[in-house]
């Protein structure tokens, strides 16, 4: 009987984190990302395709906007059709996603700019504060600083 009280209280203080289909929903970020301020990208080299009205930037990418900035090895950046302003950007390749004392990990992001919303696919890893969650994907939106994990979702929660 202990032992079924012990596990009821611990059940209840600590309710499971881990699933697979329906996934976590988690804060990410302290404030709400500004969409409408300009993005900056810092590479190595650029490179740009007029036909079909994309860019591609490679080597220590850099990406900022208000307090979000993002790294990878290579981003591809889309157009709007009209060529007025970024759809979204995707970058692969050691992918760190950093917002306020948040982080998260992938192999890929895609960030629609207009939506505010990251897709981070590919051994995510999401580190908050004494809590790390890892995951298959994560869609992230910045302008009410949620995030929700799917597919293999695994916390570990540390004490100190």
């Amino acid at each position: 009987m202990k032992l079924f009280r012990f596990l009821l209280m611990i059940t209840l203080v600590f309710p499971p984190v881990t699933g697979t289909a329906q996934g976590v929903q988690l804060g990410f970020g302290q404030t709400q990302q500004n969409i409408g301020l300009p993005v900056e990208v810092t590479a190595e080299s650029l490179s740009v395709n007029q036909t079909d009205g994309s860019a591609v930037f490679e080597g220590n990418v850099d990406i900022s906007q208000g307090e979000m900035r993002m790294t990878a090895d290579k981003v591809n950046v889309h157009y709007k059709e009209d060529s007025q302003g970024i759809d979204r950007l995707v970058a692969t390749g050691n992918v760190l996603l950093v917002q306020g004392p948040d982080a998260a990990e992938a192999d890929e992001a895609v960030y629609s700019i207009d939506s505010g919303s990251v897709v981070m696919s590919g051994n995510v890893t999401v580190a908050q504060a004494q809590t790390t969650i890892t995951a298959n994907q994560m869609i992230l939106n910045l302008q009410d600083n949620t995030a929700k994990l799917t597919g293999q979702v695994k916390t570990v929660l540390r004490s100190e």
